[in-house]
């Protein structure tokens, strides 16, 4: 496996870092990675070394505000700017690996973001993986806590208003510690605008996602905490892809490829990008 890694400037002419694992001779396709909020790509790393050596190249990069990428931590003036910056390095990849198949792998955020970029550019992909997918807005958050939250974002955008239980990550307590104790993790309350921003992607996939027609396969804990996992099933009824695949995996909290038995979802994950090749 060769590892690669460097910055490209979006459109804000902010650095955003990028990296990428490459198979011993030549990929049988691109697995691109969308990270969750707060989070970054080299915690995907496990993720990468399993799939180089399947024969895949996986590309990842640090959003806006994540990582070792520029910008206010956990924070985005709007939403689309995420999309925007990824289609711009979608642009970098389809230079470095001309003609090569690209598939989505996008996660919790990652996972919304997947779903926004499949809605208007799903010609661009061979496929998604979308796992942990935040596409609704939380059963237990009230229409006022969300009216206040706009007005938040109006007046006080940087403000806090959010914080993930992180114990609800996974059921290895060492992931856990070990996302607490990574200074590139982002462990404090995320921004009202990011909030806010959130709730508009969600509203557009409610409103445009049946237009995905893109091969899916839709995974999600049972035991997740975070994301409920009827977001995921919301997403599998949604989308208009005829090849489609919902798995819910019993007793998995949030982070399904950081659990204890993340070998089997790996495997799931491979067995289907290959049936997408044949």
């Amino acid at each position: 496996m060769k590892h690669q890694e460097g910055f490209i400037k979006n459109q804000g002419n902010q650095s955003l870092y990028y990296q990428n694992w490459l198979p011993e001779g030549e990929a049988k396709a691109i697995l691109l990675i969308i990270h969750g909020l707060n989070e970054h790509s080299g915690r995907y790393t496990h993720f990468a070394d399993f799939f180089t050596a399947q024969g895949f190249a996986v590309y990842s990069m640090d959003l806006v505000g994540h990582g070792k990428s520029e910008g206010t931590r956990a924070f985005i003036s709007d939403f689309s700017l995420y999309l925007d910056d990824f289609i711009l390095y979608l642009e970098k990849i389809r230079h470095w690996q001309p003609g090569k198949r690209i598939f989505l792998v996008g996660h919790s955020m990652g996972g919304l973001i997947g779903a926004l970029l499949l809605i208007d550019h799903q010609d661009q992909f061979a496929g998604a993986v979308l796992s942990g997918s935040v596409v609704q807005v939380p059963d237990d958050i009230s229409p006022l806590f969300i009216t206040l939250g706009k007005i938040i974002s109006a007046i006080l955008p940087k403000m806090g208003l959010l914080q993930l239980d992180l114990s609800g990550l996974s059921r290895d307590p060492e992931v856990v510690q070990a996302y607490k104790a990574d200074p590139l993790v982002n462990s404090g309350k995320f921004t009202a605008r990011v909030s806010a921003e959130m709730n508009k992607g969600m509203n557009r996939v409610a409103e445009a996602g049946s237009l995905i027609t893109a091969p899916v396969l839709i995974l999600h804990g049972s035991a997740d905490r975070i994301v409920n996992p009827s977001d995921s099933r919301f997403l599998y009824e949604l989308v208009s892809s005829e090849q489609k695949q919902l798995i819910i995996y019993e007793d998995f909290y949030h982070e399904i490829y950081n659990d204890p038995e993340h070998e089997q979802v790996y495997q799931d994950v491979s067995a289907w990008l290959l049936s997408q090749l044949r």
